[in-house]
């Protein structure tokens, strides 16, 4: 074997033990593969949270709102929708376009009849509208709210949302209770 060949193999050798020991740029090729499922779950973590964290709100904004209707403040004070909604939106924090909220107060037989309806059809469109009759003494009442929330990170595989395209689901909260004898 001649020098010069011997030369060339042992630099391609060296060549090769280089490039497989070269450690500069896996950093950021370890990043650029585990950046996406990272943000992917921290997102989804985030969004999680939000939609607890709004779920809770509302159904306390309902359970407080519901105390004007009990103590039968909203009867006499002649309250109709409109200030029933403002109830409900003054515990919000401004998490829900209240325009949105869904809310039916209605009067029932006994709290064995109060059952809450699917307020949306198979297409995720509203099959009932707001409405408020909160009744009279010893009645019982159901009330019931409903909002479409949006849901923003639908992506690989993670979906909240089952309305409008999968990007809104429905949030919900009620109460059902005796008015006082007022």
């Amino acid at each position: 074997m001649s020098v010069a060949r011997t030369c060339r193999k042992a630099y391609k050798q060296l060549k090769a033990k280089r490039f497989a020991s070269d450690e500069r740029g896996v950093t950021v090729v370890e990043f650029g593969l585990l950046a996406l499922p990272f943000f992917a779950i921290i997102g989804a973590i985030l969004e999680t949270g939000l939609v607890l964290l709004a779920s809770q709100i509302l159904d306390t904004a309902v359970g407080d709102a519901t105390r004007v209707v009990r103590t039968g403040e909203a009867q006499r004070s002649g309250y109709n929708m409109p200030e029933f909604r403002a109830k409900v939106c003054d515990k919000t924090y401004g998490l829900f376009d209240c325009n949105k909220l869904r809310i039916r107060v209605q009067v029932v037989d006994s709290f064995a009849n109060a059952k809450t309806t699917n307020p949306v059809d198979a297409d995720g469109k509203w099959v009932i509208s707001s409405s408020f009759k909160p009744g009279g003494r010893n009645q019982v009442v159901l009330v019931e709210t409903y909002y479409k929330w949006p849901t923003f990170l639908n992506i690989l595989g993670f979906k909240l949302g089952h309305l409008d395209g999968d990007s809104a689901m429905l949030m919900g909260a009620s109460r059902v209770f005796m008015n006082e004898p007022f």
